[in-house]
Formats: C-alpha cells, structure tokens, sequence
C-alpha cells in the first residue's frame, strides 16, 4: 500500500534528522575538555506479511500459497546513542591543578544535591573554603583542602596529592581515586562534563591511578575531546544524503498515487 511506503519514508526522515542533532551536538563540543562524542544507533521496526501476488486470490479466486507471503519492513526507529569513550588527546596548560586520565577511569565528584557523578574533566578549581572542586563546583572526592600557607601543589601519576608551605617543607593530603565501570559507555551524560551510574553501566569500581585497568594521573595536562571533525563531516553527508533520499521516496509514492487516481479518471 503507498501509505505504507510514505510510513517507511517518514521514519527514515525523522531517524536522520536525529542522527543530525547527535553529530551536531559532537561538533559543538568539539573544543570542550573531555568531552566524549556519541554515535546514533537504529533498529528496523516490525515486518508485515504481504501476499507477493495478490491478482490470485482475489482475481482468481485461486487459493493462494503460504509461500507467496513475503515480508515487508515498516521503517526504522532511533534505539539509542552509545558514548565513544576514546582517549582525546592530552594538551599541556602548565597549570598545576588542571589534571588529565590517560587510560581508563574517571574522577568521582559529589554533586550539590549529594549524589554521586563522574568526569574525565580535570580542570579542578579552590573553592572558597579551600575545596578542590571541578569548575562546576563539584566537589572532587574524596576530599581535599588546600591551607593558605601552600604555595605549591603536585600530584603524582599514582594519584597522591601533596602541599609545598612557605617554609618550603612538604605533607601529603592523600590519593585521588579513579572510578570505572564495566560498561562505560552506559553512563547516563548529565551535563556540565559529568556522568551518572545507570543499571547499564553497573555499579562503580573504585581504584588507585596506574594500578591494573586504571589509568595515570597527569599534572599540568587536559584531556582534550575526541570528536574527529572530518569523520563529523563525512557522517554528516552521509545522513543528509540519506535524508534526501527518503524524501525523493515521498515524492515518488505521491506521483504513483497521482498516477493512479488518473487512471481510475480515465
């Protein structure tokens, strides 16, 4: 049946258009530190049962043969977008509490409302009680309170913090901890650089930086993101083209249609 075309048409038109608000958002992250981009992802909705020669049964009258029913799809639906969650590219500012995760593993931060979230993003701020934050205000588990007598801060690749004083003697705060999960790329984006568990993602496993599957701590670097603009690009045509197609396929079920009315006419 044409409308059953013009169905199949509409759903490849409004996949596409989502596919094109996903790669754009990539785009428009594509400075944004740590940023991880993401991938539309489709399933092709249910098939219908047509008869192949349906002249048979109701011209005829000849029984018709179950083996002349041929399956016909209805279209295609967006079923989800799954997080790349690639290593970007480690750029060093020299600043000494900015940090970047070479390797697996994520920061756990406490949120203002008191749950849980998890960046890459290392950019840490003081707040104004001394707390290293992120530049959210987030607060970088498991706590740490820089003194006004620290004239310098270092952390080491395995995470531990420490404090140089005006009398140049050094103590250590304690250790950053790494967070991973065994299906990262299930982690809900919550904005602002931060993710959240879901039963997708599983339960949080928490871990010491450079110990076995966590990744090393570097002081003075972030991570950049890793959206490729060129793979942006070519997917972008490539969805547009797709569009395009889908709509000509409206147009040509309009002209059959056309086409038939006339003939009934004439």
């Amino acid at each position: 049946m044409p409308t059953r075309a013009l169905r199949t048409a509409s759903s490849g038109m409004y996949a596409q258009q989502v596919n094109i608000q996903v790669i754009s958002n990539n785009i428009a992250n594509i400075n944004t530190t740590s940023f991880k981009k993401a991938r539309a992802e489709f399933k092709d909705l249910i098939y219908q049962e047509v008869t192949a020669n349906p002249q048979n049964s109701e011209v005829t009258g000849t029984i018709e043969n179950p083996s002349s029913k041929i399956q016909v799809g209805t279209g295609v639906k967006p079923s989800s977008t799954q997080k790349i969650l690639t290593q970007g590219d480690l750029a060093e500012t020299g600043h000494q509490l900015d940090i970047a995760i070479h390797g697996e593993g994520f920061l756990q931060v406490r949120r203002a409302d008191g749950t849980f979230g998890y960046t890459r993003d290392g950019s840490m701020k003081l707040s104004a009680d001394g707390s290293l934050v992120t530049s959210s205000g987030n607060i970088i588990e498991p706590g740490f309170t820089i003194t006004e007598d620290a004239v310098e801060v270092s952390i080491t690749r395995d995470g531990r913090v420490s404090l140089k004083e005006l009398d140049g003697s050094y103590y250590e705060l304690g250790s950053l901890e790494l967070v991973k999960f065994v299906n990262p790329g299930g982690l809900a984006s919550l904005g602002d650089n931060i993710f959240g568990e879901t039963e997708q993602s599983g339960p949080p496993i928490i871990g010491t930086p450079g110990s076995t599957g966590f990744g090393e701590v570097h002081q003075g670097y972030l991570e950049s993101s890793n959206v490729d603009i060129v793979e942006e690009m070519i997917a972008m045509i490539t969805a547009q083209r797709a569009y395009e197609i889908n709509s000509k396929t409206v147009k040509t079920v309009e002209e059959m249609m056309t086409m038939a009315n006339n003939l009934k006419r004439g």
